[in-house]
């Protein structure tokens, strides 16, 4: 408390998290506000970013898309990668400006290229989708592998389905199903729906192969570790 009373940001960043999560404090998400935003507007990114989440999301204060988009872009323009996804999808959804296909590129693949798996998942989804870019699953296929390896369920749960399909990639069932089995065993419990297509999509792969597939890929998914 002492240092962020002192004018420290990081000391102030710091404290706001303490209060966003009851850490040592009672939770505060008020308290968290005025704290990033001391820091945030000394220029400290992670304080930008954190400030641009509780006008995103409206807690501590009132939400607001069009100033979250404004701190994650000052945080962004700083080079902070999870600002950067955060700006990108916010361009991509259309929230506080129009969609703007080509901004959320832009920035996905600022954050990528400092491997973040969300913005390496996002950027495969624009590939794959044709927005904002000539739409090219070679391309996707490139950008979810990179995130599914570093163990992004969303990612893992499109590659294994380009694997069952043989699109942009050659059709491989044994890999496809290691993809959607991990995908199946990473998602969170808030995330039910994608979850469920993972093991549906899992189990209607399996339909086509023999024991001795079934049996690699799930060999190949026990074994397998995050990048």
């Amino acid at each position: 408390m002492k240092a962020a009373d002192r004018g420290f940001a990081s000391a102030q960043n710091n404290l706001g998290y303490l209060y966003e999560h009851g850490r040592g404090t009672p939770q505060d998400h008020a308290q968290a506000a005025k704290w990033y935003r001391d820091a945030a507007e000394q220029g400290y990114a992670h304080a930008q970013n954190n400030l641009g989440v509780l006008y995103e999301t409206g807690q501590g204060l009132a939400r607001d898309p069009a100033q979250a988009r404004k701190w994650f872009r000052e945080a962004a323009d700083r080079g902070l990668a999870v600002a950067q996804y955060n700006l990108g999808a916010m361009c991509e959804s259309g929230q506080g400006a129009p969609k703007d296909y080509a901004e959320a590129r832009r920035w996905f693949r600022a954050a990528a290229d400092q491997n973040s798996a969300s913005a390496q998942f996002g950027l495969g989804v624009l590939y794959d989708k044709g927005c904002g870019v000539e739409q090219d699953s070679t391309e996707a296929a490139k950008w979810y592998r990179k995130a599914a390896d570093q163990g992004d369920a969303a990612a893992q749960l499109n590659l294994g389905i380009l694997y069952y399909r043989g699109r942009a990639v050659p059709q491989d069932y044994v890999e496809g199903h290691k993809w959607l089995n991990l995908a199946a065993s990473r998602f969170l419990p808030s995330e039910a729906e994608k979850r469920d297509r993972a093991i549906r999509s899992r189990d209607i792969l399996a339909k086509k192969m023999i024991p001795s597939q079934i049996a690699e890929a799930q060999r190949l998914a026990r074994e397998w570790k995050p990048r």
